[in-house]
């Protein structure tokens, strides 16, 4: 279901044509994509992005899957319309948008999960508990960390939970950018993605 903004069929859609606030996380394009081939999508899933920030991966998974649904949570209520509003430019009508904090306010959403994608949060813990009840047999839990004590907890999580077929990926991006009048390589932050499936 391409838009007119990014009229393709592949993922990767450049960073700049997403409205962004400051402060406000946005998964880099190169990222993006790593995190968004873990999620072994099919193209009628129900995915829950927790935490969806920007909500680069929503706008994403919803050109990917027109036939699927994806459910953004974001806790506070700019940040929030900020997804709509970015989901808005890509001419979207598979993308909800659910204010609240995780891992409360799952509980009122009315779709279950095929597909959970866990960006960050201080209670991923709690919130991996939480979204294992409500994934089926074989669904599938994305999650990134960007710190040795969110490594530490998904991977102390996943164990618990007795996932299977467990991957561990972590991301080495360099970026050609543009200073003053040379080109300069320019790494990416280096973030864990963490995968996990739920035994049948």
């Amino acid at each position: 279901m391409p838009s007119q903004l990014w009229p393709y069929v592949t993922p990767g859609i450049p960073d700049e044509l997403f409205e962004n606030l400051p402060g406000i996380p946005l998964s880099q394009r190169e990222l993006r994509l790593l995190l968004i081939s873990q999620l072994r999508l099919q193209p009628n899933s129900v995915l829950w992005d927790i935490g969806a920030g920007t909500g680069t991966i929503p706008v994403e998974v919803g050109l990917l899957c027109p036939q699927g649904r994806v459910i953004a949570v974001e806790r506070d209520e700019e940040v929030a319309n900020l997804i709509k509003r970015n989901c808005d430019r890509f001419e979207l009508k598979n993308v909800e948008v659910i204010e609240g904090s995780a891992p409360e306010c799952l509980e009122k959403i009315k779709l279950a999960p095929q597909r959970v994608c866990i960006e960050g949060g201080k209670a991923i813990q709690a919130i991996l508990q939480a979204v294992w009840h409500y994934l089926p047999p074989s669904g599938r839990v994305v999650a990134t960390a960007a710190n040795l004590e969110s490594l530490y907890a998904i991977s102390q999580s996943f164990s618990q939970l007795r996932a299977i077929n467990i991957e561990v990926v972590q991301s080495a991006v360099n970026r050609l950018e543009t200073k003053g009048f040379s080109q300069t390589f320019v790494a990416a932050d280096p973030i864990f993605i963490l995968s996990g499936e739920k035994l049948d």
